[in-house]
C-alpha cells in the first residue's frame, strides 16, 4: 500500500515538473505542437506584403554608366598639376578641341579637378530623358564645392555612349582649414548633379511579347515561391478563368499572360496581390556595433547558461624609501604592486523556447549587454541548441 502511494506521489511530481517546463518553454516538455500549415494553402499564403515589393521581373533591369571628365570653377581646391599629371593632360586636350594651344606652357591652375562620373540608366528609359549622376574626385583635390562638370560622355559595358553629363555640382560636405587646425564634415570630394545627364541612346530590349514572363524572388524561399503561385492562380481563375503561374524553383516563377490583356496591365494586376512571405530561421550578429537581429522562427532548445566577467586590475604605486637619520644610506624609489581580481555574474538561467518572445525573455533574464548576448548565442550554436542559421558580420 505504501509503495503504491509513493509511486502515485512520484507520478504527480513528475507531471507537475513536466507541466511547468511545458508552460515556460513551449515544445520543450512535450507540450502539444500545432500542425504546420499546408504549403499550398491559399488561406495561409495571404498576407499584407505586395508581390511587387518582393520580386523582380526577369529582363527588366538598370544598366550602369561611367565616364571621365573635368570639374572647373573651383576656388583653389582642385588638383595640383604636379601631383596629378592626368588632369593637366585632360585640360590640354579639352582646350585643343576648342582651338587653344597650351602644349608648350606649364599650367599651375588649381581650379580644375579630374573626376569619375557614374550613373544608372533605368529600364525602358527613352532618348531625351534625364538621370542623376555622381561625381567623384580622382586627384588630390580637397573640395569640389562650387564646381561645374564639363560635358562628359557616359559609357555602358559595351563601350557605347548612352548619356552625356554636364552641370553644377551639389556637394554636401565641406572642408575648412587654417594655419593650425582643419575642419572637415562629410565628403567634400564627392557630389551629385541632379538630372545632370541627358540620355542619348536607348537600351535595346523590352517586355517579352510572346506572352511568357518570369518573376524572381529577392529573398529566395521554397514556401514563398509556392505561396506566390497559389495567390496568383487563385486570382487568375476568377479574373481570366485559367491559372497563369507555375513555379520553377525556390527563386523563379513563370507567368503565362492571357491573350486579352497587355503585359503592362498583367504585371500591374499581379503585383498588387498580397501574400505572407516566409523567412528562414536566422540570427544575424554584427560584432562591430553589438547588433543582434533574431528572426521570428528562431528556436533554442532548452539549455542552462551562465555568463560571468572576470576583471583583473594591476596597479603600480610608486613609493619613496628614506634611509635612517645619520646613516650612510640613499633615498630610493620603489614600486608597490596591487592586484585586484573581480568576477561578476555567474548565475545559471534557463534559455529556450519555440517562439521569438520566449527566446528574448530567456536572454533578457540573464541581464547581459549586447556583447554578452553575442557570446552566448555563439556558444549555444556550438552546443547545437540554436535551431537557426547564425550569420556573423
Amino acid at each position: 500500500m505504501i509503495r503504491h502511494r509513493l509511486i502515485l506521489v512520484a507520478g504527480m511530481i513528475a507531471a507537475l515538473v513536466h507541466g511547468t517546463l511545458a508552460a515556460d518553454y513551449p515544445g520543450a516538455g512535450g507540450a502539444p505542437v500545432l500542425p504546420n500549415p499546408v504549403i499550398g494553402d491559399p488561406a495561409a499564403a495571404r498576407g499584407s506584403v505586395r508581390i511587387k515589393d518582393i520580386v523582380d521581373i526577369r529582363g527588366v533591369r538598370a544598366n550602369q554608366l561611367v565616364g571621365y571628365g573635368l570639374v572647373i570653377g573651383l576656388q583653389g581646391t582642385g588638383d595640383s598639376m604636379r601631383n596629378s599629371p592626368f588632369t593637366e593632360q585632360s585640360m590640354q586636350s579639352m582646350l585643343d578641341r576648342m582651338g587653344v594651344n597650351i602644349r608648350s606652357q606649364s599650367s599651375r591652375s588649381k581650379n580644375v579637378a579630374a573626376v569619375t562620373v557614374t550613373g544608372e540608366l533605368p529600364a525602358f528609359i527613352g532618348t531625351g530623358s534625364r538621370i542623376d549622376v555622381t561625381v567623384s574626385s580622382l586627384g588630390d583635390a580637397t573640395s569640389l564645392m562650387g564646381g561645374t562638370l564639363v560635358m562628359t560622355p557616359l559609357y555602358g559595358a559595351d563601350g557605347e555612349i548612352y548619356a552625356v553629363a554636364q552641370g553644377s555640382l551639389a556637394v554636401s560636405g565641406f572642408s575648412s582649414e587654417g594655419d593650425s587646425e582643419k575642419l572637415t564634415q562629410g565628403v567634400p570630394t564627392t557630389g551629385r548633379v541632379p538630372n545632370g545627364a541627358l540620355v542619348e541612346r536607348e537600351v535595346p530590349g523590352g517586355f517579352n511579347d510572346d506572352g511568357k514572363l518570369a518573376i524572381e524572388l529577392r529573398n529566395p524561399d521554397f514556401r514563398t515561391s509556392i505561396r506566390v503561385v497559389d495567390v496568383i492562380n487563385d486570382y487568375a481563375r476568377s479574373r481570366w478563368g485559367q491559372p497563369v503561374a507555375r513555379e520553377e524553383d525556390f527563386r523563379t516563377v513563370h507567368l503565362k499572360r492571357p491573350s486579352e490583356v497587355s503585359s503592362t496591365r498583367f504585371i500591374a494586376e499581379i503585383g498588387e496581390l498580397r501574400i505572407a512571405p516566409d523567412q528562414p530561421a536566422r540570427v544575424v550578429i554584427d560584432e562591430r556595433t553589438g547588433t543582434v537581429i533574431i528572426g521570428k522562427d528562431v528556436q533554442i532548445s532548452l539549455v542552462a547558461v551562465t555568463h560571468g566577467n572576470l576583471t583583473v586590475r594591476i596597479s603600480e604605486m610608486p613609493s619613496v624609501s628614506q634611509p635612517a637619520p645619520l646613516s650612510d644610506g640613499q633615498t630610493v624609489v620603489t614600486s608597490e604592486t596591487i592586484i585586484d581580481a573581480r568576477e561578476d555574474g555567474g548565475n545559471f538561467a534557463f534559455v529556450g523556447g519555440a517562439d521569438l518572445e520566449t527566446v528574448v525573455r530567456g536572454l533578457n533574464r540573464i541581464g547581459l549587454k549586447p556583447t554578452g548576448i553575442i557570446a552566448i548565442l555563439q556558444a549555444i550554436k556550438t552546443a547545437g541548441a540554436l535551431q537557426a542559421e547564425l550569420v556573423v558580420q
